[in-house]
């Protein structure tokens, strides 16, 4: 999983742009996360207290959910955890490519500790 954190100094406003597969990442960060410390501790603690586990931990947001596992880490929209009738496209995958994203427990903080470093920078 790649990713570059940039800030638009002039608006004030940060991005976070991650390789194909993990685009919903980088907007969780910037629309769930953003400059909060308080939520990334909590984070952080819950991380602590799966890891070797078979718990898990679920954090609704404003336009996402994270799911913590000791195996994996789920960043979600919302809106795909609501149910619908409508039958979709085989290519509407591609859409949701940028819906939700799949990573490991350690590359997932790892990155946390990336962007909280970043955002502590400015």
């Amino acid at each position: 999983m790649d990713y570059e954190f940039k800030k638009n100094t002039l608006e004030g406003t940060y991005h976070a742009n991650f390789s194909m597969g993990h685009e919903a990442m980088g907007r969780w960060l910037v629309e769930d996360v953003a400059k909060n410390t308080d939520l990334l501790a909590e984070i952080y603690k819950h991380i602590a207290l799966i890891k070797n586990t078979q718990d898990e931990w679920t954090l609704s947001g404003k336009v996402m959910t994270l799911v913590l596992s000791d195996q994996e880490i789920i960043v979600q929209e919302n809106a795909l955890f609501e149910q619908s009738d409508e039958e979709f496209e085989e290519d509407i995958h591609m859409y949701d490519d940028e819906c939700i994203s799949v990573c490991g427990l350690e590359d997932f903080e790892t990155m946390l500790q990336s962007w909280e470093a970043f955002i502590n920078r400015f």
